[in-house]
């Protein structure tokens, strides 16, 4: 049995005008337009904007967008509360997912046509940040911030956060984070969003879904793992050995290595400049440890195993969210603040049959290695006959 395919690597299973990633040349491409020159020129809802209508907006549209986002914002009441019952030490991201399948309690999700599922992507693009700010704050006992409607997406955020505006500079630099995040064409939570959606079930349970597959330290969890190996090498001095005894050991170094991208992934670009920029404004030292752990494993595996790797998009992205203050069990939510985007996209795309058709539902075949007894099978004995 080949096993190029095991995991459905290079299998193309269906068709999608989202986004598109060349893992040679190192691009990645939404509905068209250059993740770096979006990232250079946009902003977080009007790249959503385009992710979800395959268009740039009008100043209208676009300013019709923030405002319906803006007056979806708030969660309902009893979903707070019900926070303030779960363990305060709770996984956030199990805290997300749970809530996010709750939102199907209070809104109708039984959506037939095209145009009112963009309402309903709008309202948990925009619940999201909430859901996750509101569990920080009750988490660690303190006064929930309400949404501020004067206030980006990216700045609402950080405002409900911690109960302060950010400076423009912290602002934008979190905004670019999330237009970086917003879709990744069919990794593992898009492929579990489009794989429910194929059911026909509504968009928070495939939302949820999602954020099941996000949650493992092989998808989103990355960037966690990626800190707290930062934060164990403590300083660049301890870089080269840590390195050397984490491969020697056969470990991992986390943040280095795509299953897309044979060269440096284009998020990764940005994110390494954002990290400079952030340790320029603080002074620390996390942006020099991480462009060292770079160039030390790039080094190192090409000696070890002859072998290029690259930086992925975790690697600069952890210090990135560390030195703007957030709390590092956070990062996988806020990577779903940004992807929700991107998941929203897909369900529409895999409901409506926006490019090709395709069956109905998702059905892969597996190849059956079990136990085999004869073409009748296993004889089956009685309990008591067994030995």
């Amino acid at each position: 049995m080949e096993t190029k395919n095991i995991g459905l690597r290079n299998i193309e299973v269906a068709d999608t005008k989202i986004s598109y990633i060349d893992g040679v040349k190192g691009k990645l491409i939404y509905r068209g337009y250059d993740i770096l020159d979006l990232t250079k020129k946009s902003t977080f809802e009007e790249t959503a904007y385009l992710l979800l209508h395959d268009e740039l907006p009008y100043s209208k549209q676009l300013d019709d967008f923030k405002q319906k986002l803006i007056s979806v914002r708030t969660i309902p009441r009893r979903i707070q509360e019900n926070m303030g019952n779960w363990r305060k030490d709770a996984d956030p991201m199990d805290m997300l997912q749970a809530f996010v399948a709750a939102l199907a309690g209070y809104y109708d999700e039984e959506f037939r046509d095209k145009e009112a599922s963009y309402d309903r992507a709008i309202n948990l693009i925009a619940k999201i940040p909430t859901i996750v700010a509101s569990w920080e704050r009750i988490r660690n006992n303190k006064e929930l911030v309400n949404p501020n409607p004067d206030l980006s997406h990216a700045a609402n955020f950080l405002y409900m956060l911690t109960g302060k505006t950010p400076d423009p500079e912290i602002e934008r630099i979190f905004d670019i984070c999330l237009i970086l995040h917003a879709d990744h064409s069919f990794n593992a939570s898009t492929f579990a969003a489009r794989q429910v959606a194929s059911t026909r079930a509504h968009m928070f349970s495939a939302g949820s879904a999602a954020i099941g597959a996000l949650s493992g330290e092989l998808h989103g969890g990355a960037n966690y793992e990626v800190m707290k190996m930062l934060l164990d090498i403590k300083t660049i001095e301890n870089v080269e050995p840590w390195i050397n005894k984490q491969l020697s050991e056969g470990g991992r170094i986390m943040g280095m290595g795509h299953a897309v991208y044979t060269t440096y992934d284009p998020r990764a670009q940005i994110l390494k400049e954002l990290s400079k920029k952030l340790a320029e404004k603080t002074g620390e030292s996390w942006f020099n440890i991480t462009e060292k752990v770079e160039h030390v494993t790039i080094e190192e595996m090409k000696k070890r195993k002859g072998i290029d790797i690259y930086p992925n998009v975790d690697l600069y992205s952890a210090s990135v969210y560390y030195m703007l203050k957030i709390p590092m069990d956070l990062n996988t939510p806020i990577f779903a603040i940004s992807r929700v985007v991107g998941w929203t996209a897909h369900i529409i795309e895999e409901k409506f049959a926006e490019a090709a058709p395709k069956p109905a539902l998702y059905r892969p075949k597996a190849a059956y290695v079990g136990k085999y007894c004869g073409p009748q099978g296993c004889e089956y004995k009685p309990l008591e006959l067994r030995t």
